[in-house]
């Protein structure tokens, strides 16, 4: 069974340059947590220090209640997933996955009794005595899995294991790796620049951005309530307006933009006179006939382009504002076609104002 992972005040720094800097997170036993973030923002690092494999400048790590301070890689109750898989070409699928398990001392009956168990457990059965080099990728991905887990780890660490799929794979293996970790109940931490995946797969996420952790909550909290300018604009397209806030009514805030007053919730408290951004989701953006909806805009369709389940559609306000609208294709919206003139509004729930922040590497 999988193990809590304890992150206190952990930085790591490269001379002047910080990787990681004051993180603070609890990742519970059994949980799938996904670091998010774009390239360079530290999430490597931080699996990295879990893993033993670097010592934190600052701050504590503990798996299971434990500090990890001085004790190295081979020595904690982690095993790692590394992006190129790290597999052994010339062996057979069996030997790969007990190969942790030989190094061990294990003795072979109880080694060959694990390793099929593993087989079945990732689905594999039939392909045990084939080459590395002779299977598909997503087995390869599989054969990775089940050597990490044949050494019985507390926690399993993944770094962008799925980013040499293609896209029909990487889907499958969302829901393989989401499957395999609930049977075991192994802790997975799990490295990703891609939001889908974090999303789809994680209990919780953490984003982060140049060495920091933005946020760290549910996936939906995440995606519909982020805490910060960077999350929202990283996380999922977004409407991103510049503007004044001019007054407040309880948890909302009206701005002044470019393109009109505006009405959205106001997560952070911020005051009246302040400079913001408003964020408005795409599918939240609805065609109304009502001339007098709150938050009306006037616009015409600049581009429509279809997408089977749904169409993107591109709008101009009157004062040249570019906005992104997402239609669902249920029958329900009307026809519409480029160079129309249409309104369109959005409620106010489902928009929110944030303090203005680098969101320059969404």
């Amino acid at each position: 069974m999988g193990q809590d992972v304890n992150l206190a005040d952990v930085s790591m720094r490269f001379g002047d340059f910080y990787a990681a800097r004051d993180i603070n997170v609890h990742i519970e036993a059994g949980e799938f947590f996904s670091f998010l973030g774009p390239s360079g923002c530290g999430k490597t690092t931080l699996l990295r220090l879990v893993s033993g494999f670097m010592d934190p400048t600052k701050g504590q790590i503990k798996i299971g209640g434990k500090d990890m301070r001085g004790i190295g890689s081979n020595n904690r109750p982690t095993a790692m997933i590394f992006q190129n898989l790290a597999l052994f070409p010339l062996m057979t699928v069996t030997e790969n996955i007990g190969f942790g398990l030989e190094v061990r001392g294990v003795p072979k009956a109880e080694r060959i009794k694990k390793v099929e168990e593993l087989i079945e457990l990732v689905d594999l059965q039939g392909v045990g005595n084939r080459k590395v080099s002779e299977l598909s990728g997503g087995q390869m991905q599989r054969v990775a899995i089940a050597r990490a887990l044949a050494v019985s780890p507390a926690v399993l660490l993944l770094d962008e294991p799925l980013s040499a799929l293609d896209l029909k794979l990487r889907h499958h293996m969302r829901a393989e790796l989401r499957n395999i970790q609930r049977r075991t109940g192994v802790t997975f931490i799990y490295i990703t620049h891609d939001q889908t995946e974090a999303l789809t797969m994680s209990d919780r996420v953490g984003v982060m951005s140049i060495g920091k952790l933005e946020q760290v909550a549910v996936p939906d909290v995440i995606y519909n309530n982020p805490a910060t300018a960077f999350v929202a604009s990283f996380v999922g397209e977004t409407n991103r307006l510049q503007g004044t806030i001019s007054s407040i009514d309880g948890e909302y805030a009206v701005l002044n933009t470019a393109i009109g007053q505006l009405s959205c919730k106001n997560p952070q408290r911020l005051s009246q006179g302040e400079d913001a951004t408003i964020f408005i989701r795409p599918e939240t953006v609805f065609l109304t006939k009502e001339s007098g909806a709150p938050n009306l805009l006037t616009c015409g369709i600049k581009n429509l382009s279809f997408e089977g389940a749904y169409a993107v559609v591109t709008l101009k306000t009157e004062k040249e504002q570019l906005l992104t609208m997402r239609l669902n294709n249920d029958g329900t919206a009307p026809r519409i076609k480029t160079g129309d003139n249409v309104k369109v509004t959005f409620n106010r729930e489902n928009a929110f104002v944030l303090k203005n922040g680098d969101s320059s590497s969404a």
